[in-house]
This record gives C-alpha cells, sequence and structure tokens, in this order.
C-alpha cells in the first residue's frame, strides 16, 4: 500500500470539503490513487461534487480586453503576490489579452509567444518582464470567445484571480444589453456550482455516465431497493444536469429566476431574441483542463 502524506490528505479535503479521517481513509483504500479517491467519497456520501479547479498555488493574474463582439482573456503568471499587483505586470497582461481578442489564431500559450505585438515579440516581452520583475512569467491559459453580431461581455474578479468572458447572439445590442451580458458574466464568476455547458443539451455523455455510477454506487451503498435504484440516480442526473448548465441555474442577483429567464426578460424589452453563445471562465491557478 502506498504511503499516505499529510500533504496528500489536504490536497483531497481542500478539493472535496470531505474530514481529514475520511479523506485519509479513503485515500489509504485507493493506495493513493487521487482521483479515484475523491470519487469513493461521493460514493460514501462522504463529499460534494468534486470541483473542478486544481488546488495550483502559483500568483499571477488574469486579463480581459473587449472589443464589440469579441473577447480575449489571458492567464499571466508569477511567483509572488507582490510582483502580480504590480503595474507593469498587469499592463503585460492587458497588452497580451489585447493581441488574443485582436487575433483568433492566437488559441493557445504557444501561438501567442510566437507573435509580434505592436512590433514586438511577445516571447521577447515576456524574458523582458522576467528581467526587470526578478521573477519567472508565464502564460499559462489564453481563451476567446466572438459572436458574429453580438457581445461580448467580461467580468473580472478579486484583483484578477478569477475572469470570465461570455458571448451573447442578438440583434439589439444597446446598453440594457451589455449590461446583460456583464451580468451573466458576473454569475458565472460566482456561480456555485460552476457551470460547465451553457444547455444541457451540451452536457458530454462521458461526464453524464460517470455522475450516474456515483450515484448508483450511492444508492446502492445505502441499500436502497434495486427496483428503485434506476429512479433515484435518473432524478440525481436530472438535478446534476439542472445546476451545472448555465441558463438552467438560479441567477445569483436575483435567485427566483432563471439565469435563461433573466435573458429571456431583456430579450423581450429590447424586442429581439438573444441567446448565451458560450463562456471562458479561468481561475488563478487552476488546472488547464478545467
Amino acid at each position: 500500500m502506498a504511503a499516505i502524506s499529510a500533504d496528500l490528505v489536504k490536497t483531497l479535503r481542500e478539493r472535496t470539503g470531505a474530514g481529514m479521517m475520511d479523506c485519509k481513509r479513503v485515500l489509504a483504500d485507493a493506495n493513493g490513487d487521487m482521483e479515484r479517491a475523491a470519487e469513493l467519497l461521493r460514493e460514501r456520501g462522504l463529499a460534494k461534487a468534486v470541483k473542478r479547479e486544481g488546488r495550483a498555488t502559483s500568483e499571477g493574474a488574469i486579463a480581459i480586453v473587449i472589443a464589440g463582439g469579441v473577447g480575449g482573456m489571458v492567464e499571466l503568471g508569477c511567483e509572488t503576490d507582490f510582483v502580480a499587483r504590480t503595474d507593469e505586470f498587469q499592463a503585460l497582461a492587458a497588452v497580451l489579452a489585447g493581441a488574443v481578442a485582436a487575433n483568433p489564431k492566437l488559441d493557445d500559450p504557444e501561438s501567442l509567444l510566437a507573435a509580434q505585438v505592436d512590433g514586438h515579440g511577445v516571447s521577447e516581452r515576456i524574458q523582458g518582464a522576467i528581467a526587470k520583475l526578478g521573477e519567472n512569467v508565464l502564460v499559462k491559459r489564453v481563451g476567446r470567445v466572438s459572436v458574429d453580431g453580438g457581445v461580448v461581455g467580461g467580468y473580472v474578479h478579486a484583483g484578477g484571480k478569477l475572469g470570465v468572458l461570455v458571448g451573447l447572439a442578438c440583434a439589439e445590442r444597446g446598453g440594457e444589453v451589455q449590461a446583460l451580458a456583464r451580468d451573466v458574466a458576473m454569475h458565472v464568476a460566482a456561480a456555485d456550482p460552476s457551470p460547465v455547458v451553457v444547455e444541457r443539451s451540451e452536457l458530454s455523455p462521458k461526464l453524464l455516465e460517470a455522475e450516474r455510477a456515483i450515484y448508483r454506487a450511492q444508492a446502492e451503498q445505502e441499500g436502497k431497493p434495486a427496483k428503485v435504484i434506476d429512479r433515484i440516480v435518473d432524478g440525481k442526473l436530472n438535478k446534476f444536469a439542472a445546476d451545472v448548465c448555465l441558463v438552467e441555474q438560479a441567477f445569483v442577483k436575483d435567485p427566483d429566476h432563471s439565469v435563461g429567464d433573466v435573458v429571456g426578460e431583456v430579450a423581450a424589452r429590447t424586442g429581439g431574441p438573444i441567446r448565451v453563445t458560450g463562456f471562458r471562465r479561468f481561475k488563478l491557478g487552476e488546472a488547464a483542463g478545467a
């Protein structure tokens, strides 16, 4: 059996919200496998839904730049919060986000580093920042949202620790729709659980099957009769889908209405259909694939 370190227990506890002894026990049962241990906690009813965020501790900032129906977002990493808050670092992050917004080909860190911005290579800019700031500086993630004939809203929270871009397809692009785009971006930033997709039809079969397996294991361990397990699992799966689909979530600024309701109300007032086309959400330090 693999040795279970205190750091491993701490990581699982932070990730799942389960108790220390429960985390230690399932890690032992899973032979130190973090993902299997997290599944065991859920199967035994000892944890909330596993958070999608990684637990990296890197410092840095999320920057966004929006130009009409296009928004660019960059996660720029560094070693300390002190450097992350400097004007030089924040300005560099904004320049890079602007480059991403301006060029759809800059869709990953590698392509951004190879690009030219204002006559200077991005890679050279990064090296200059490293020399000036005295810390390693790394382009960690790049995101872009574009809507033909629509608007993009954005929101940056907690001094650059969290950033969101949201796209709306719409005919009317006035002030109320612009405000809606920002409000939906704020919702994506604040929602717990964080939305995974815009609409239920976008949920991947693989994700749904993984959730179904967990709910079935929970019901079996609770001793539920076999003839009702399928109904229990279907009910939990339906609730999961509602919890992680953006338009079905309770709007954080008005929990009596869903995000979809709020979008529909603005559409009715402005005289044209509005549809959320997509979103990107970056939280500082989370895993790149989250």
